[in-house]
């Protein structure tokens, strides 16, 4: 099925071929009307095809009609940056003029490749009746900071006085996603969710004796300490230690397309008291929920640094805003340690769940049991 909706996605490029060379399918409001039909019709297709074997779960749907956009995602970006023609100028025009900005160019990038094979990979995983909740989340939460800066970004940057009707679309590509989260976010694991003696023999280490939890939190505590400073740069703050890295290391944070501000605004009001959760979690034994939150927190974090980087990078934009030359090495290696953070702290969670399950009792037994018979229990799906 991964096959012929990769294959179907690609006739985006037809409806945009047409589009871009009738007049008469160039107007806003015509935009709108063919965007939201094509959605709906791209959803009926795949509904009728999956009649007579229907997906047990619904969002198959939103992944399919989401690997539509996509392609042209893709194409935006592209056409932006000279690589190809002839199929989004008029949207470029009378569409979405903002989405030329770099920051939303990078995003595009994004969502036309990384978002693209997430939705391949989670379509095939729900034709063969297999798990996909980890990778869920980590979409979950790369689409959630995906569309929320970008919208965000729209109104309180520059292009907030250009906004088209086709905009409003936008807002169901943030309400899918959230939904989305809540639905993987309330399914049972498919992970132990109680742990026997490993997990109890796991739990009573100190943290000077686990090295690399240890090297985690201190990661952690860095990155609060940055996401502390760019969030008192995107607001203004007269402190001195804000201006020097305003002036001097990321002048791109109030480049006026707006996405930069927004985007560290997010990471300090939402990001910063999850990266203090995470340190809690490393610390306190059986915080179950540390396994769905990192994989979420580092889908939003590795997508919110991939457009933040590139975009200060991009010949879009103009140069008093871009890294300057002298410190360039040295802030593309914090942004690019800033992203990975959370995918480390992902992965060390997945990878030895014992420190962060609870424990199961152990009747008649206040210590460790006798003998080691199946170390965990799992909850039936």
């Amino acid at each position: 099925m991964e096959t012929f909706v990769f294959l179907f996605s690609l006739s985006a490029l037809g409806i945009l071929y047409a589009m871009n060379t009738i007049p008469e399918l160039q107007e806003p409001y015509v935009i709108l009307g063919i965007g939201a039909a094509v959605l709906v019709v791209v959803f009926l297709f795949y509904l009728l095809i999956t009649r007579g074997n229907p997906p047990k779960d619904a969002l198959f749907f939103v992944f399919s009609v989401f690997s539509f956009t996509c392609v042209i995602d893709l194409t935006s970006a592209l056409e932006y940056d000279g690589i190809i023609s002839g199929f989004m100028e008029f949207y470029q025009k009378t569409g979405e003029p903002y989405l030329g900005t770099a920051y939303a160019i990078m995003m595009c990038y994004w969502d036309g490749i990384a978002h693209f094979i997430m939705y391949l990979m989670m379509i095939s995983r729900i034709t063969d009746r297999k798990a996909y909740r980890t990778l869920g989340l980590f979409w979950a939460g790369s689409l959630c900071a995906n569309m929320s800066v970008f919208i965000a970004g729209i109104v309180a940057g520059k292009y907030g006085s250009e906004i088209r009707p086709v905009f409003w679309l936008n807002f169901l590509f943030l309400s899918m996603p959230v939904w989305a989260a809540i639905t993987l976010f309330t399914r049972p694991k498919d992970r132990p969710l109680i742990g026997g003696y490993n997990a109890h023999h796991a739990q009573s280490m100190k943290l000077i004796w686990r090295p690399l939890d240890l090297i985690l939190v201190l990661l952690l505590l860095a990155a609060m300490a940055f996401t502390t400073l760019r969030g008192l740069v995107a607001l203004d703050s007269p402190l001195g230690a804000c201006s020097i890295y305003l002036r001097h290391y990321e002048p791109y944070l109030k480049d006026p397309v707006g996405y930069p501000r927004v985007m560290m605004l997010h990471l300090f009001f939402y990001g910063l008291p999850l990266l203090g959760a995470f340190v809690y979690g490393l610390l306190k034994p059986g915080c179950a929920w540390m396994s769905d939150w990192t994989v979420f927190f580092a889908g939003a974090v590795i997508q919110c640094q991939w457009a933040h980087i590139g975009g200060s990078l991009h010949p879009r934009t103009t140069a008093p805003f871009r890294i300057p030359t002298d410190v360039f090495w040295s802030v593309l290696a914090a942004n690019s340690l800033y992203a990975v953070i959370p995918v480390l702290v992902a992965m060390r969670v997945h990878s030895n769940q014992y420190f962060f399950l609870k424990i199961a009792p152990f009747p008649g037994q206040t210590g460790l049991p006798n003998s080691e018979e199946k170390d965990t229990k799992y909850k039936d799906k």
